[in-house]
């Protein structure tokens, strides 16, 4: 009988999608070939304790009595291979062969299924590279520039991939400066613009403001969750001069001067060094932007795989898609997010990267690579192979001096 590889999948987290999280751990638990792998959950609390197995599961059924129990060495309900580096922190490594033999068998590979801060920004990667241990996704550098909206924009125009315009200030200069602040932004873009946090996923904190009126709380918001701000110029058409829907255009034509709504498209990535893109899917989504609720609260949002596009404009978001990844020297698994211009000129915009994003079943991720040819359990055996075959090229890199 084959050996199965050791696999942690680990979830929860500090960040405010952890409740996403326990939601996507639970469907990969569910359905990872067993015969395969050998599964071990590892939870990480609101507050950041790591979970031994027996209460990571309880973590993910909902007991709150979990959250004040944390994983300790030698906790013989310890995970098994599990150290500290330093108090609460597992190195997840080997542990030292002790009087009794080895302590427990080592998880060989993570797959981190941790959304936003702490998880996929490059701080979760940097503990996996310490540790030395293969784990699913992008590295450290892929990790913070893909959380990162303004570096990623940066690395975009770098690479000659179209952009939204946008204004980019800190926190510091807005709360010392907000009549400026706003100058410097009406100076710049055209309403209506979207406020975000430089870093932070899942639409949390994201605004609309149409005016001026709403610039100010927009701005506001988005500080509680980082210390980089950034305001984008909307993606829309001219007002329209009537009420009710634009023909081929699944937007919404209001009156009153409402611009046409851009369309949202998004493509799933895979791969390392060669990756590759799944079919184009496009979000209609219930409320006037795919914000948090839309995504994962409301019911009213509407894939629809694949996107209704032309060829031609399938091929172009695809490439771009492919282009986007290697920008942000991303690894594994990405999901990149496109706007449409709404009306005559129909250019495309990249939005951005998703660097772990929603893994569900019924998450846009999964289906489209189920749309592409590729199933959900079959996804998360070659997010797990790519893991590994990374690892053994990181092998062949010299990190000492050889005299």
């Amino acid at each position: 009988m084959a050996k199965k590889l050791r696999v942690g999948i680990l979830f929860g987290g500090r960040s405010g999608e952890h409740e996403v999280s326990l939601l996507s751990a639970a469907s990969v638990l569910g359905a990872i070939d067993r015969e395969k792998f050998e599964v071990t959950p590892i939870g990480i609390t609101k507050e950041g304790r790591w979970l031994a197995a027996a209460d990571a599961r309880g973590l993910l059924n909902g007991d709150a009595g979990v959250a004040g129990r944390q994983l300790r060495a030698g906790d013989p309900a310890a995970t098994p291979g599990a150290k500290l580096l330093h108090q609460g922190i597992p190195t997840l490594m080997a542990p030292e062969p002790g009087p009794q033999g080895p302590e427990g068998k080592a998880i060989e590979v993570v797959f981190p299924v941790l959304h936003g801060t702490f998880g996929e920004d490059g701080t979760i990667q940097g503990l996996f590279e310490l540790a030395g241990i293969a784990y699913v996704g992008s590295g450290v550098l892929g990790s913070a520039a893909g959380m990162d909206k303004d570096v990623m924009k940066r690395l975009f125009a770098e690479a000659g991939l179209p952009i939204v315009k946008h204004v980019t200030l800190l926190r510091a200069d807005w709360e010392k400066a907000p009549r400026k602040a706003i100058a410097l932004i009406e100076r710049a873009l055209k309403y209506p613009v979207f406020v975000k946090p430089a870093n932070l996923g899942s639409s949390v904190g994201i605004s609309k403001a149409h005016d001026r009126a709403e610039l100010s709380p927009a701005l506001t918001l988005a500080a509680k969750y980082d210390r980089k701000l950034i305001v984008e110029q909307g993606v829309g058409g001219k007002p329209p001069q009537r009420r009710g829907p634009i023909a081929g255009d699944p937007g919404k034509a209001g009156s009153g001067g409402q611009v046409a709504r851009a369309r949202e498209f998004e493509v799933a990535v895979l791969g390392n060094d060669s990756p590759k893109a799944s079919v184009v899917g496009e979000i209609i989504p219930g409320k006037e932007f795919y914000d948090y609720e839309a995504k994962y609260l409301s019911e009213g949002s509407v894939p629809v795989i694949p996107a209704k596009i032309s060829r031609e404009q399938s091929r172009k978001i695809r490439e771009m898609a492919v282009a986007a990844f290697k920008a942000c020297d991303l690894a594994g698994l990405a999901r990149v997010d496109f706007l449409m211009e709404p009306g005559g000129k129909q250019r495309i915009y990249l939005n951005e990267v998703n660097t772990m994003p929603g893994f569900t079943q019924i998450s846009m991720y999964p289906k489209l690579w189920e749309a592409s040819g590729l199933s959900y359990k079959e996804l998360i055996t070659r997010l797990i192979e790519l893991a590994l075959e990374r690892q053994a090229e990181k092998s062949k890199t010299t990190y000492n001096r050889e005299d």
